[in-house]
């Protein structure tokens, strides 16, 4: 056996042994993800370890299975006599397996960039909403809605979400009045892009466009831009004054199933100041903007 054949033989071998190493490596990757994800009991855990986690460890995943895919490439030709000396092709193959291997790579980061957050979005919605148990009773606990959870959170988380910087979840468990308060990032996490379909509307700028006779804000303009097709859009929020003694005495008489719905859009037409657009996370926010809304006061400003 001349050097050549030898050196090739020994090649292909580590080809081969790279690519299911590779492989392995990858698939173990996601086990031990999901394995993590598991063993954390606190729903509000399995939330916040898969919103910081699973995208930046799904990318390392498909990078290692790149590499192996450019091992595979590389044995392309291994049964054939005629290729069986190092010449151009070997070096012509290495290159297409390091091209192949980085293709695959960049793709499956573009994937898990724009289309995967539709796909992780609905997989934090299961965690958010999941009937959360009181760990002293072991009684079902009812999440609050916008109005009711008022009563539970001071001003400053109330300011936070009035500017839906931050959002809170208050759990109740009604037999034993035992309160829990979870936080979640607001519309700092990427939103639907009405344009492409993708998750990745963020917002970029944030500014108060009208204020109340006290000079505190009244209307909050936020300006968004698609990280994937640079589409642009201004939002305009209504900052309530109401605090939480006006909601004390507020009862829902239907509960309404919500928690499917990510965005309500409400366009008003007027004769006086034309088209004003407000969205709103939530069913809740949405009406009672709808019931504060005076079109005498929006056409004077």
């Amino acid at each position: 056996m001349s050097d050549q054949d030898a050196f090739l033989e020994i090649w292909y071998n580590a080809m081969i042994i790279a690519a299911i190493v590779c492989f392995s490596i990858a698939f173990l990757i996601y086990l031990v993800h999901n394995f993590r994800v598991a063993v954390i009991k606190e729903f509000k855990g399995k939330y916040d370890y898969i919103l910081i986690h699973e995208v930046r460890i799904y990318k390392k995943a498909f990078i290692v299975v790149g590499v192996g895919i450019g091992c595979l490439i590389n044995l392309y030709g291994s049964g054939e006599t005629a290729l069986n000396t190092i010449g151009v092709w070997f070096f012509v193959r290495m290159f297409f397996a390091i091209s192949g291997g980085t293709l695959i790579a960049y793709v499956s980061s573009l994937v898990l960039e724009y289309y995967y957050p539709t796909k992780l979005n609905s997989k934090l919605k299961k965690w958010r909403y999941m009937p959360r148990v009181n760990p002293k009773t072991g009684n079902k606990m009812r999440l609050l809605s916008e109005e009711e959870e008022d009563v539970h959170l001071d001003l400053g988380k109330q300011a936070e979400e009035s500017i839906f910087s931050i959002d809170y979840d208050v759990w109740i468990d009604e037999k034993s009045s035992d309160i829990k308060i979870e936080k979640y990032e607001g519309h700092l996490a990427a939103l639907k892009c009405n344009n492409c379909g993708f998750f990745t509307m963020k917002v970029i700028k944030e500014e108060i466009t009208q204020r109340y006779e006290d000079e505190s804000p009244k209307e909050l303009v936020k300006h968004y831009k698609c990280a994937y097709c640079k589409n642009i859009r201004a939002t305009a929020f209504i900052i309530s004054k109401k605090e939480a003694e006006d909601y004390k005495d507020l009862r829902l008489s239907v509960r309404r199933n919500t928690k499917n719905i990510d965005l309500v859009k409400i366009e008003i037409h007027s004769i006086l100041s034309g088209k004003r657009f407000y969205e709103f996370p939530t069913i809740d926010q949405a009406q009672k903007f709808l019931e504060e809304f005076d079109v005498d006061k929006i056409a004077k400003s």
